[in-house]
């Protein structure tokens, strides 16, 4: 088993380039390892903190008092139409993979930093696609009954940007996930799922419920997003983010009509179930909040408002926090809407 190493500083493992130091911190090669080095630590009474990629991870100044599991276990494994890929595999190095070999399902998730093992956690979705519509199983550790678990989709219990697993966030481990990804014909004449996201559909040129090949969603996917500096990219500081810091709001039939008082004609989406989605975006922007926003070394990215970013890798947690509180806030008060926030917080709230 990789040996402990105290007193390292979590700042570099995540893509905000923030948080203090671990009182232990260990990478674990494999499935059985994580299991290994959770389970021991839970016998101990010790805090543990299991780290992917960090791209959806807002780490405390203080750091973590406790062992910090960095999942590094590798493998894919394909039977037939299932892709099963253990936690520590790199998502877009997946999601490059299979559509290579013109596999569909995932295509619109192209360039999403971060490692499989979070995408159930947070139900990784964009451009009208997520991980819910082809994950069929999700293998965990349940650190409350001390075993290894197969999960089905059901079980996941799925919703927009959420599952399960954020019900009680720390209690199950992913080990490894499967997706159902068809491979539709010979890999070069593949085509994309139906394109559901009217952005991406502008960008490729053609209509909604509209195929491409799938080589071509992916391409216009990560266009799009280092656009908006949402590919990882060490020469491009809108990129030290944890991604889009909010959710787009959920709002009964009764607060979006609350909304239409103060804001006639907002952008929304309504969905099948009586709801209504409005783009976080929009709100953050109208109020006041623009691109560029600054609140001393934190700032919202230039390219894309959603996002909370340490440009100059000279904010502390703190910092940039404060930011995301002063739009949270600032967006209430204008529209009476509460942004939540998406990443996890370790050793702080917003």
């Amino acid at each position: 088993m990789t040996e402990r190493v105290a007193g390292v500083r979590l700042a570099p493992y995540t893509t905000l380039g923030l948080g203090g130091e671990a009182r232990a911190f260990v990478a674990a090669g494999s499935a059985e390892e994580i299991v290994e080095l959770v389970a021991e630590a839970d016998r101990a009474g010790e805090p543990v903190l299991v780290l992917g990629g960090g791209s959806n991870l807002v780490v405390s100044d203080e750091g973590f008092d406790g062992l910090v599991v960095r999942v590094a276990s590798r493998g894919v494994e394909i039977d037939g139409d299932r892709v099963t890929a253990q936690a520590g595999e790199d998502w877009d190095a997946l999601v490059e993979r299979v559509v290579a070999e013109g596999r569909s399902g995932v295509e619109c998730l192209s360039g999403i930093p971060g490692l499989v093992g979070s995408t159930p956690i947070q139900n990784v979705g964009a451009y009208g696609q997520d991980v819910s519509q082809t994950i069929i199983a999700v293998r965990v550790y349940d650190r409350r009954s001390g075993e290894v678990r197969d999960l089905t989709a059901r079980e996941c219990g799925f919703a927009y940007r959420h599952s399960a697993f954020k019900e009680e966030l720390g209690r199950h481990v992913v080990l490894a996930v499967t997706y159902e990804l068809a491979a539709d014909g010979p890999a070069d004449d593949a085509l994309s799922g139906p394109i559901a996201y009217r952005e991406l559909a502008l960008r490729l040129g053609v209509a909604l419920g509209d195929r491409v090949p799938l080589a071509r969603a992916r391409a216009a996917v990560l266009e799009l997003r280092a656009g908006k500096g949402m590919v990882l990219d060490a020469g491009d500081p809108d990129t030290r983010s944890a991604g889009s810091f909010f959710t787009n709001p959920i709002l009964t039939g009764g607060q979006a009509a609350e909304l239409e008082l103060r804001a006639p004609g907002f952008p929304r989406w309504d969905m099948p179930d009586g709801t209504v989605k409005v783009p976080a975006a929009w709100l953050i922007e109208n109020a006041g909040f623009p691109k560029g926003y600054r609140r001393g070394p934190a700032r919202i990215s230039t390219k894309h408002t959603l996002a909370m970013t340490n440009p100059e890798m000279s904010a502390s947690t703190e910092e940039l926090l404060d930011l995301a509180r002063e739009v949270r806030d600032g967006v209430f008060e204008k529209f009476g809407v509460t942004l939540v926030n998406e990443p996890v917080m370790v050793g702080t709230r917003l």
